[in-house]
């Protein structure tokens, strides 16, 4: 059979024109009405929906703010720890080098001799010193006489006059000049 064949032919108890049955009505479309909603009605999910997106934006930076805060810190953190961890490793450095230096037999000798003022056997060790002395300061010998209360005054005026030049404990005291060396 034909696809013109089969469009034809039409069974038994069917309409030719739409291949229904006759007598079989279909359901009538609802009618299509508009609901008439006040104008107070319309614009209040308008400022509702403004209302809502407010309060997710608010949230939002209350959620995010000290979250950004934080990351900020730690990154400024970070930094510092990474310029500290270099700057230790160049202190390490450092030391691994003067280790290296120690463990040279001729510069333990050089240190020795320069620190130290050690000589080898048979060797004549020289040190210069300064023809002009540095002048001394004062110093406060201790032969100095501590002063002494008034002995006029009563008992306890001498205890109160002891507790005040005990608070100075220079006063009265003279320098004694340091001993000169004759050259």
């Amino acid at each position: 059979m034909t696809t013109s064949a089969r469009r034809a032919s039409v069974r038994p108890g069917m309409a030719a024109k739409t291949g229904r049955r006759p007598g079989a009505s279909r359901p009538a479309p609802a009618p299509r009405t508009r609901e008439v909603v006040p104008d107070d009605q319309r614009r209040r999910p308008v400022w509702l929906r403004w209302a809502v997106l407010g309060a997710i934006a608010v949230v939002l930076l209350v959620t995010l703010v000290p979250t950004a805060r934080s990351l900020a810190r730690q990154r400024a953190e970070i930094d510092a720890l990474q310029v500290k961890v270099a700057a230790q490793q160049v202190q390490v450095a450092s030391l691994q080098a003067e280790q290296e230096r120690w463990t040279d037999p001729a510069y333990v000798e050089q240190q020795a001799r320069e620190r130290l003022k050690f000589v080898r056997v048979g060797d004549r060790s020289y040190t210069v010193i300064d023809p002009q002395e540095a002048p001394r300061p004062a110093v406060w010998g201790a032969a100095v006489a501590a002063p002494k209360a008034n002995g006029d005054a009563p008992w306890y005026g001498q205890i109160w006059q002891s507790v005040q030049l005990a608070d100075r404990p220079t006063a009265g005291m003279v320098p004694v000049p340091a001993p000169t060396t004759a050259p």
